[in-house]
C-alpha cells in the first residue's frame, strides 16, 4: 500500500525510533562516501509553493546521493491551486515521479495531493506543521545526549507550524514540552489538546518565558514572522517583546541546555548572535540532520527498508 508522511502521528513511535536508527546509518554511509544507491533510476518531484533554500538543498542533495533525481518545480512552475486544480497536478505528476514531495502554504493542499497521487508523499511543510524538521530536531537531540530520557523542550516564540509538530511528536515519544508565548498566539488548540489527550508527554502553554526555561534541556526559537506574515512583523515585535532568547533567559534554565533553532533566522530579533555561535547552539547540526532524517523517512515511505 502506498503510504505518506504527513504529520509525525503518521509513524508509530516504534517507527519513529526505525526512522532514528536508518538515519544514523545512513548519515554514516554519506560520511564514509560509500557507493549507497537505493533510488538509483528513481525520480522524485519537489512541488514548492514556499520557497526555501535547506528543505531543497537537503532533499535534492540526500536524493541525488541515493542515486534518484530530484525534479525542482517552483512556485511559478506549478502555480498549485491556481493555474491547475492541486487534485490534477498531483495525479499527473504521481505519473512520471516514484515520489513527491511538497513545500505548500496550505495544509488541506498537502492532504488533497497525498489522497490523489497514487506515489507516496512527503511533507516539506505547510502552514500547520513542520514534521521533518522536528524529526531531525529530536534525531540531533538523541545525538547530542545519547538518549531521550528526562527530557524537557522549552519552545520560545510563536505557537506556529513548529510547535504543532513538537505536540504531534508529543502523541508518540515520552518528554515534556512547554510553549512559551505571548498571549493570543498559543498553537491550535485541537493539536495542544490531541498531545493532552494521549496522556504520552507533558505539554504547557506557559506566557512567562523566563519561568518556562527552567530546567530545560532544549531551548528552541523561531522567527516570530514566518513566511506570508511579514506584514506584521513590526507589530510582533513589540507583542514579542520579552521572548527573545539571549544570553539571560539562556542562563534562567539553571542548567547547560543546549540552543536549537529551524533557520533561518533573524539574528538579534528572535535571538542573539552570541546564543547562535554559543558552545550551547546545536543549530547547524540540526541543520545537516535535516537531510540525513528526511532521507530515512523516504526510505521508510519508499519501501526501501
Amino acid at each position: 500500500m502506498k503510504r505518506d508522511f504527513l504529520h509525525i502521528t503518521d509513524f508509530t513511535a516504534d517507527e519513529i525510533h526505525e526512522t532514528f536508527v536508518l538515519a544514523k546509518e545512513v548519515k554514516a554511509r554519506f560520511k564514509g562516501r560509500e557507493d549507497y544507491k537505493p533510488f538509483k533510476d528513481h525520480t522524485m518531484a519537489m512541488v514548492f509553493a514556499k520557497p526555501s533554500a535547506r528543505t531543497r538543498i537537503s532533499f535534492e542533495t540526500g536524493f541525488f546521493r541515493m542515486g534518484g533525481h530530484a525534479l525542482y518545480l517552483s512556485p511559478s512552475d506549478i502555480s498549485i491551486g491556481e493555474r491547475e486544480a492541486v487534485k490534477d497536478i498531483a495525479r499527473v505528476i504521481a505519473r512520471y515521479n516514484d515520489v513527491i514531495m511538497a513545500r505548500l502554504f496550505s495544509h488541506n493542499q498537502v492532504m488533497e495531493m497525498a489522497k490523489y497521487s497514487t506515489v507516496p508523499v512527503i511533507n516539506a511543510l505547510t502552514d500547520y506543521n513542520h514534521p521533518c524538521q522536528i524529526m531531525a530536531d529530536m534525531f540531533t537531540i538523541l545525538e547530542h545526549r545519547g538518549h531521550l530520557e528526562d527530557l524537557k523542550v522549552v519552545y520560545v516564540g510563536d505557537g506556529n507550524n513548529i510547535v504543532h509538530s513538537w505536540l504531534r511528536l508529543a502523541e508518540r515519544l515520552p518528554f515534556h514540552f512547554v510553549c512559551a508565548c505571548p498571549d493570543g498566539y498559543q498553537p491550535d488548540t485541537d493539536t495542544f489538546a490531541a498531545a493532552k489527550q494521549a496522556g504520552i508527554s507533558e505539554v504547557e502553554v506557559s506566557h512567562n518565558p523566563k519561568e518556562a526555561v527552567k530546567n530545560a534541556d532544549i531551548v528552541y526559537t523561531d522567527v516570530w514572522a514566518s513566511m506570508g506574515q511579514k506584514s506584521e512583523s513590526e507589530q510582533r515585535k513589540t507583542r514579542f517583546r520579552g521572548f527573545q532568547v539571549n544570553d539571560e533567559l539562556m542562563a534562567a534554565t539553571g542548567k547547560n541546555s543546549l540552543f536549537m533553532h529551524c533557520l533561518p533566522a533573524e539574528r538579534g530579533v528572535e535571538t542573539t548572535d552570541s546564543v547562535i555561535e554559543s558552545k550551547a547552539s546545536i543549530v547547524f547540526d540540526e541543520a545537516e540532520n535535516r537531510m540525513h532524517v528526511q532521507n530515512a523517512i523516504l526510505l521508510k515511505i519508499c519501501g526501501k527498508v
